[in-house]
């Protein structure tokens, strides 16, 4: 295992200050060109950097991850520049400026490592929280190195192993590992984070085929950057053919359901069968296909509750997809009139109230129906076909219902109810009406 070579910077500056004084030439100069080019930076990110438009970019992802890292990548090359102007005049090494581009290195890393995890997992909370230890644990990585202990604590990792048949496995092998399997993870992710966003944009692609690229892409992506990531930690790659068998049992035995709704996710995004939106009925719970993912189907109900439900349920189960070929649905609202009432007259009424609501298609127009002779009403109903299902249907027949309300009251149509007539008796009326019935007959 490599150990970094032991170099101290804090020491080495001072020395330099020991050795020549901190008012020397050098050492002005040095901080001269650190002052020049930490104001041009932040000059041009103050300056520079909002007439860019990198916001408004293509790769709108790349631009913001760019502009995070605008300052202290300027600084890094202004000051690489600047060293080397000033080596022309003093050959001498310069402490003070290596130590500064060690920390504007620590600070671009910060920023670039955050940048990348909020646009993997979408602002994660866990990401906002560990913001700052995560820029505390590179930044104590980066002072050990310039304090010269981080070799130190490299030979310490090292010198704690195990060996495994032939192979001497160490503390720092498997830190380094997982740090190359995660760097190279979190590349994957992000890039196929950018070239999701920019699909999803796509709208000449049908939906499905745009959700099937993606997943292809991602899924291509994580098994290339395990493929990267283990030789560079020294692990043969014929180890996953042994990894593959153990995967197979496994999916014999305990993954089989895992396997079974990531396949099923393939199945419905190549088949067409539902799509992001489409309203849907799936066990009793009806709702709108809000996202499809390689093992579930986001649900979300008029109520707004969200299911997730199996990708491998909504293969083997029926699904009444209600907008399968077109989004429209029939429904209808029914309603009780008085027998005197002109039928014709309430028919027009229903079919104008149905034609003027934006929500109610007018081709093809809605429709009054005479449905049934009830024991004290005419039973009839308005039926119509609604554009937009997924807003839900309470609150269009609430207004449909209240519209009829009024339209009736306007035009003296009557809706029936049955009376309830209720006698109330008082005790002494009561003592009175069971000394009248004692003299009655009582049938047998």
């Amino acid at each position: 295992m490599q150990i970094p070579d032991r170099q101290n910077l804090v020491i080495d500056l001072l020395a330099d200050v020991n050795r020549s004084g901190l008012l020397h030439p050098q050492m002005l100069a040095q901080a001269g060109v650190l002052l020049l080019v930490l104001l041009l930076a932040w000059c041009g990110n103050t300056y520079l950097k909002p007439k860019l438009g990198l916001e408004n970019s293509r790769w709108r992802a790349g631009g913001e991850g760019l502009l995070r890292i605008f300052f202290p990548l300027n600084a890094l090359i202004l000051l690489f520049i600047g060293g080397r102007v000033l080596g022309l005049i003093y050959p001498e090494r310069h402490s003070l400026l290596a130590i500064s581009a060690v920390l504007l290195t620590a600070m671009a890393n910060i920023r670039v490592l955050v940048y990348m995890l909020q646009h993997v997992f979408d602002g994660a909370h866990w990401v906002r929280r560990g913001e700052r230890y995560i820029a505390a644990a590179i930044w104590g990585v980066y002072v050990l190195h310039v304090l010269g202990i981080l070799p130190e604590v490299a030979e310490a990792l090292d010198a704690i192993s195990f060996t495994m048949g032939k192979s001497r496995i160490s503390v720092l092998l498997i830190l380094q590992g997982i740090a190359s399997v995660a760097a190279t993870l979190l590349i994957a992710l992000w890039v196929a984070r950018l070239f999701e966003r920019r699909l999803m944009r796509a709208s000449v692609i049908d939906m499905n085929v745009r959700v099937v690229l993606v997943k292809l892409v991602q899924t291509g992506l994580v098994v290339l950057a395990v493929i990267i990531a283990l030789p560079l930690v020294g692990i043969d790659l014929t180890v996953l053919s042994v990894f593959g068998g153990a995967l197979g049992v496994g999916l014999g035995f305990g993954l089989q359901k895992i396997a079974s709704n990531y396949v099923s996710g393939f199945i419905i995004l190549i088949d067409r069968s539902i799509k992001i939106g489409d309203l849907v009925t799936i066990d009793n719970r009806q709702g709108v296909i809000a996202s499809i993912t390689s093992r579930y189907v986001v649900l979300k109900s008029a109520d707004g509750t969200e299911a997730l439900i199996p990708n491998d349920t909504l293969v083997t189960s029926t699904v009444v997809n209600q907008s399968y070929l077109e989004r429209k649905i029939w429904t209808k609202v029914p309603v009780s009139v008085a027998y005197e009432s002109d039928l014709d007259h309430v028919m027009k009424l229903l079919v104008d109230i149905a034609s003027a609501h934006p929500r109610i298609m007018t081709d093809p127009p809605p429709r009054a129906y005479i449905e049934t002779f009830g024991a004290s009403s005419v039973d009839m109903s308005v039926g119509f076909w609604l554009k937009d299902p997924e807003n839900g249907q309470l609150s269009l027949r609430s207004e449909i219902n209240q519209r009829i309300w009024a339209a009736f009251r306007e035009h003296g149509v009557n809706i029936p109810f049955n009376r309830l007539d209720v006698v109330h008796f008082r005790p002494n009326e009561r003592q009175a009406g069971d000394g009248n019935l004692q003299g009655c007959s009582q049938p047998e």
